[in-house]
């Protein structure tokens, strides 16, 4: 199952899934057609299973999938602002899950938010985070936060819009959360 965030990515991971004998399921959001970035005419592929680091930092990991990237990206540079370093984690592909990636940024920051454009029941978060409890729970200095969509139809007012989506307002309040439960 591949979520790409960028041209790039979806131009590689389009070529390795061409070349799977099993079906890939090839998640694209439409919202992000209208990104613009420069991409090789030589042949390249993106392998499944390798998170990409976008970002980095030391204070709370934040994986983010697909268009969640760029909300992510965003807040990242709002925090910064406040001194707080956010690591940012690319996933696109959700299974194969690259849990190692997530792990070993895990450990270095001790805190993690998973961020999605899907409701919170049953989403990526959810499986996201019960591994972190399997394989880092030692690691974790605050539980694993969650920005989803909001568990509601999606409206078709702008300002309602905007609180529903895992917007970087949202995200930041939920990284402030992670890295201030273990201050006080």
């Amino acid at each position: 199952m591949v979520s790409p965030s960028t041209p790039y990515d979806a131009k590689g991971l389009m070529k390795t899934a061409l070349r799977q004998n099993n079906p890939v399921c090839f998640l694209e959001n439409e919202m992000i057609y209208n990104l613009e970035q420069e991409i090789p005419i030589a042949e390249y592929a993106v392998p499944f299973g390798v998170a990409d680091l976008k970002r980095e930092g030391g204070d709370c990991t934040i994986v983010a999938v697909s268009r969640g990237v760029h909300w992510s990206l965003e807040a990242a540079a709002e925090l910064a602002k406040e001194g707080i370093e956010c690591e940012v984690l690319d996933l696109r592909t959700v299974k194969p899950l690259d849990i190692d990636a997530i792990v070993r940024s895990v450990r270095k920051t001790s805190r993690c938010v998973v961020v999605e454009e899907c409701y919170k029941t049953g989403g990526i978060g959810a499986e996201v985070a019960a591994q972190l409890m399997e394989h880092a729970f030692d690691d974790l200095d605050a539980p694993v936060g969650r920005v989803t969509t909001t568990e509601n139809p999606m409206p078709y007012a702008a300002n309602l819009e905007h609180e529903t989506l895992p917007k970087p307002h949202r995200i930041i309040a939920a990284v402030r959360q992670a890295c201030y439960r273990t201050q006080l």
